[in-house]
């Protein structure tokens, strides 16, 4: 099995599972015309997460790291009308792509509020408690992002964390990249807060090998 195999894979659950989203396409394209990372999510992701938010009933939603607004996208589309989605992006540049993807989207700040800066400092700004906690930020900070999203969680609170697995360097013990020492932390803070019950999968896919958390907050 080789990253092509993957990629051929992800190309066809999309194509078998998910219909043609010209909305979802045109954040794609803005986000690399504006020189963004490519990071976003993948197709299949983007609906899983979608899913995800729709079973746990999520009224109310954060996202950390917006980037260019494709998951929010997928996760704005899970509220209820009424629902409210909170997103924290650092770069001051993604969230204004963000913000007019959202608006095509048909999502104005009535919906989602994004809030720029650094999210550990926007964080305790927010009231929650929120349904569904979305973590996809810099992953030198997993540890303290999961736990301001405790904080601002309640019982049933679902909390989803990407890119954990970091191609497998999770595993090695002795590793000094702040990717992987951020994501093995975030593993000892979830192994010991009672109020988490959680689980990570592995993944391979479009974006290589990789993984999330899925924790419900007891």
């Amino acid at each position: 099995m080789t990253d092509k195999t993957w990629a051929e894979v992800d190309d066809y659950l999309a194509s078998a599972l998910l219909p043609a989203d010209p909305v979802l396409d045109a954040a794609l394209a803005d986000a690399d015309a504006a020189g963004l990372p490519h990071i976003a999510v993948a197709p299949n992701q983007g609906k899983l997460l979608n899913l995800l938010a729709r079973q746990a009933g999520a009224r109310s939603i954060l996202e950390i790291g917006t980037l260019g607004g494709y998951s929010t996208i997928w996760l704005a589309r899970a509220l209820p009308t009424g629902g409210k989605l909170v997103t924290c992006e650092y770069e001051p540049r993604h969230a204004e792509v963000a913000k007019a993807n959202l608006a095509r989207a048909g999502f104005g700040e009535d919906v989602v509020d994004i809030r720029v800066g650094a999210a550990l400092d926007t964080l305790p700004a927010l009231t929650g408690p929120f349904d569904f906690i979305f973590v996809d930020a810099d992953k030198n900070n997993l540890a303290n992002y999961v736990r301001a999203s405790l904080e601002l969680s309640r019982p049933g609170t679902t909390i989803v964390v990407d890119n954990v697995v970091r191609q497998g360097g999770v595993a090695d013990a002795g590793s000094t990249d702040p990717n992987v020492l951020g994501a093995r932390e975030m593993f000892d803070v979830l192994a010991a807060e009672p109020r988490l019950d959680a689980t990570a999968v592995q993944t391979v896919g479009a974006k290589g090998h990789d993984g999330f958390v899925l924790a419900l907050v007891r």
